[in-house]
């Protein structure tokens, strides 16, 4: 595992190891998206990550799919951040908030006004989800139009200014993961008939404007990218020409020049070897199903820079200390990864304190 220990550089940021911590949903913020003092407490926990990636952070209020999950587009949203990028900055760490727009995976008793979701065709996912009156069938998106899609590029853009003014150190676009960005991606979620559906370049078009945008806006050393190859969340699939498609994503993306790609791997080992030979740029790959003993195995080959880790970062606030130190780890509770409170949030103890315990 030397290599994983070693210095590397994303963006502007020289960055003291190769771990990063992955995104995940918390669901902690407050019921307006305002992250709070809590919120703020868990991310400078886990400082010595390096990197750290944010949960899902919604641009708008159409872009909310959870309850009590954070956005970045009000002032307060900004003055909550601001909190978090501090406590983290003073712990050593660097934060990228990630902008997720959830398009379809949503409900309209979890957005803020109440409306139906919006998505790139009017097509639901075959799904359920959790509201505060309990699990329901997420229903039939509106169809975005065209006004629309510009409307919802902007409010990506400004996320992403507003996202740099609360301290962020840069952001990472959400592409993956069954939400918007992926719905447009996939081939049986976006069945449109004008350049935002039908061939590879038109399925990526709006990924890639979302991007162009961001990028005029923050500069593309602040600025990482998401995508998830095969992966069938929100009842996505990329169809045949899914491999096609993303080395297509890959080859446009890499012409902005942005600080990352970052890779959910589910297997399919010849695509990520051809994303490795078109991105020159760092490369961070998530491998799902991943063994601790593999944790460096992608960076030892070359196939990645950095490695986003999950679960193990959510449980252990000391990851890398523990994994240095080949001490054990703390095992994470399934039950209070989602919901409100400090109960598998910010209570999980580091070695020192299970020392002095």
């Amino acid at each position: 595992m030397d290599k994983l220990w070693s210095k590397t550089k994303i963006g502007n940021l020289e960055l003291p190891h190769r771990l990063a911590m992955a995104p995940m949903t918390r669901s902690r913020s407050n019921e307006d998206g305002t992250p709070g003092e809590l919120t703020a407490l868990y991310y400078a926990q886990r400082a010595s990550m390096g990197l750290i990636i944010t949960e899902g952070t919604q641009p708008s209020d159409d872009g909310q799919g959870y309850l009590w999950s954070p956005g970045i587009y009000t002032d307060k949203h900004i003055e909550g951040w601001k909190k978090v990028t501090n406590a983290v900055h003073e712990a050593g760490g660097y934060m990228y908030i990630q902008l997720m727009h959830a398009g379809r995976i949503s409900h309209p008793d979890n957005t803020p006004h109440h409306r139906q979701s919006v998505a790139p065709s009017a097509i639901a996912p075959g799904e359920e989800m959790f509201t505060a009156k309990g699990k329901q069938a997420i229903p039939v998106p509106r169809e975005l139009s065209k006004e629309d899609i510009q409307t919802t590029i902007a409010d990506f853009r400004k996320a992403a200014a507003a996202a740099i003014k609360a301290g962020a150190d840069g952001v990472e676009i959400h592409g993956a993961n069954g939400y918007l960005i992926n719905q447009f991606i996939g081939e049986n979620s976006n069945t449109r008939t004008d350049e935002y559906g039908g061939s590879i370049e038109n399925r990526t078009r709006f990924a890639i404007e979302v991007t162009k945008a961001i990028v005029e806006e923050i500069g593309a050393e602040r600025t990482g990218f998401r995508i998830s190859l095969g992966t069938p969340l929100g009842g996505i699939q990329d169809g045949e020409q899914g491999p096609e498609l993303y080395r297509y994503l890959v080859k446009e993306l890499a012409k902005l020049d942005l600080a990352y790609l970052h890779i959910m791997h589910l297997g399919n080992e010849e695509l990520l070897q051809d994303i490795r030979s078109i991105w020159t740029n760092p490369l961070l790959v998530n491998r799902a199903g991943r063994s601790l003993e593999d944790l460096s195995v992608d960076i030892d080959n070359a196939l990645a820079d950095l490695v986003p880790v999950g679960v193990w970062s959510l449980a252990n606030p000391d990851l890398v200390e523990r994994l240095q130190k080949g001490a054990p780890l703390n095992e994470a509770d399934p039950t209070t990864i989602y919901g409100l409170g400090s109960k598998g949030y910010t209570d999980y103890p580091t070695m020192v304190e299970l020392e002095s315990q």
